[in-house]
């Protein structure tokens, strides 16, 4: 479909002579600035939502079980990034990505001061909403990135790496605060400065908009108007068939938070293996897009195999880092969940590293494939690191050195920095046209079925040993890794034109 048939106007051409913002599109400085309150939002609330599950009802916890504490945190997740794949379908077909994103920020905002009212049931309403709006904001955002730059531009890796630094700054940040805050004042204070946060985020959105690539009103393949109509009606009526269905079966007792776990780990099963099939059969995908969608596959697997080690650093290493790890580094003592920051600080303190060497390197730089698989092996080494101080305690009483977790974090957030900036700019550059966003959705769907998979591993927390629970991981992990970067002549030659 034409953008002249469709009433729409293509987004703004992407400037190779802009260099306002460290050499990069002064948009990227906008998205940036979105994703550092985003991240403080969503990453600070996370580093205390399973310590909240964990905790009594008398300190104001939800009296859970710290292997049920971990599997609901896990399937919150993994709603947040299934609900991306409807995301990008109302950014490229109904919104268009700078209102999706903008909406998607109220939603958030919303969700979080839902949160900070100290009431169970507003605590589900204010994960919802959250959920709802990440799933708008997340993959149109990483979108807008991608259509700041040509692909033939050389800046890009290097401008995703600086974007990721931001987005690590608010990783970094929002734990400190809303952990603080969380033990000395409550944990529904912690959420309010989450609310906060995306507030702020969404005013230097809307003030920086003039500098983005694709902030025109309609939807660059947007439905004709009958059809859109139809989409608008179906979508709604959808939603409120399932909320009143889920209202409905638990107050029958029939929908429990088991049940509702296990549904989420199977849809996050299902939604990629269809979405995949989709975008292979679809009219609009051409030969050769189709042809470079293949060696995605290997991609998005790497990507599950990953996020599934790195999320548990805010559900079974915030367990193990509240029970069994110090809380005191030359005599300060600081929350638990202060620990979630040490991998936001390695990650903005090694991703403009990683983007230098990337552009110091030029068309010398390692193929995206291999970036993606040192990536995997770091994780699953983060996770073999943590066997060694957890070995030899069978009873499960045992401190560790604060040292542990950090070294733990600081192989996670290069592995982080290595996977995420290149599968996202490797996204951009593989996604068929007509599935921009959702391609990029996609991605998003490889964390929905990470956390789907940890939804139901985490259970095993507590009732194995830590040595086994990390050790077997981390070695799979690992062994995944070795996997692609064996993979890597076939990947090469059939990724082209991506390096």
């Amino acid at each position: 479909m034409s953008h002249t048939a469709t009433g729409t106007e293509p987004a703004q051409p992407p400037s190779e002579d802009d260099h306002a913002f460290f050499g990069q599109p002064r948009g990227l400085m906008t998205l940036s600035g979105l994703e550092v309150w985003e991240r403080f939002s969503f990453l600070g609330m996370q580093a205390i939502l399973v310590l909240f599950f964990a905790a009594e009802v008398s300190d104001d916890g939800m009296g859970m079980d710290p292997g049920t504490a971990a599997s609901v945190s896990a399937a919150y997740g993994t709603l947040v990034y299934l609900v991306s794949v409807a995301g990008g379908w109302l950014a490229d077909r109904i919104l268009g990505s700078y209102r999706a994103v903008l909406y998607g920020g109220v939603l958030i905002a919303c969700g979080h001061y839902a949160m900070a009212v100290p009431t169970a049931s507003m605590t589900w309403v204010g994960l919802g909403l959250i959920s709802a709006g990440t799933g708008l904001l997340k993959p149109n955002v990483a979108s807008m990135v991608g259509k700041l730059y040509s692909t033939r531009d050389q800046r890009r890796d290097a401008g995703f790496a600086l974007y990721y630094m931001g987005i690590n700054i608010g990783a970094f940040a929002g734990p400190l605060v809303t952990g603080w805050l969380g033990e000395h004042a409550g944990w529904h204070w912690g959420f309010s400065a989450a609310a906060v946060g995306m507030t702020l985020g969404l005013i230097q959105y809307v003030a920086g908009r003039r500098h983005l690539a694709g902030r025109k009103h309609a939807a660059e393949y947007a439905l004709a108007p009958g059809p859109m109509r139809r989409a608008v009606l179906t979508i709604t009526a959808g939603l409120v068939v399932a909320a009143l269905v889920a209202t409905a079966l638990a107050l029958a007792g029939r929908l429990t938070m088991d049940r509702f776990v296990d549904v989420l780990t199977l849809v996050s099963v299902i939604a990629p293996v269809v979405y995949f099939a989709v975008m292979f059969r679809s009219p609009r995908v051409t030969p050769e897009e189709r042809g470079r969608l293949r060696p995605y596959v290997v991609l998005f697997l790497a990507s599950v195999v990953f996020n599934f080690i790195l999320f548990q650093a805010y559900s079974t290493m915030m367990l193990l880092a509240s029970t069994n790890a110090r809380t005191e580094v030359f005599g300060f003592h600081f929350p638990a969940s202060w620990y979630a920051s040490a991998l936001g600080a390695f990650e903005v303190a090694l991703a403009p590293v990683v983007a230098a060497v990337w552009a110091r390197m030029g068309p010398r730089q390692p193929h995206a494939s291999n970036k993606i698989a040192f990536g995997v092996v770091l994780g699953g080494l983060s996770f073999l690191l943590m066997v060694l101080p957890t070995s030899g305690h069978s009873d499960g009483t045992f401190e560790m050195a604060a040292w542990w977790i950090v070294g733990s974090y600081l192989l996670l957030g290069l592995g982080d920095i290595l996977l995420e900036t290149s599968g996202m700019s490797a996204t951009t550059k593989l996604a068929p046209r007509a599935f921009a966003s959702q391609t990029m959705a996609l991605w998003f769907l490889s964390l929905a079925l990470a956390n789907g998979i940890q939804a139901q591993i985490v259970k095993l927390y507590g009732e194995v040993s830590h040595p086994a629970y990390f050790g077997v991981n981390g070695a799979v992990a690992v062994a995944a890794g070795v996997a692609v970067i064996a993979a890597a002549p076939w990947l090469r030659r059939t990724m082209h034109p991506v390096h």
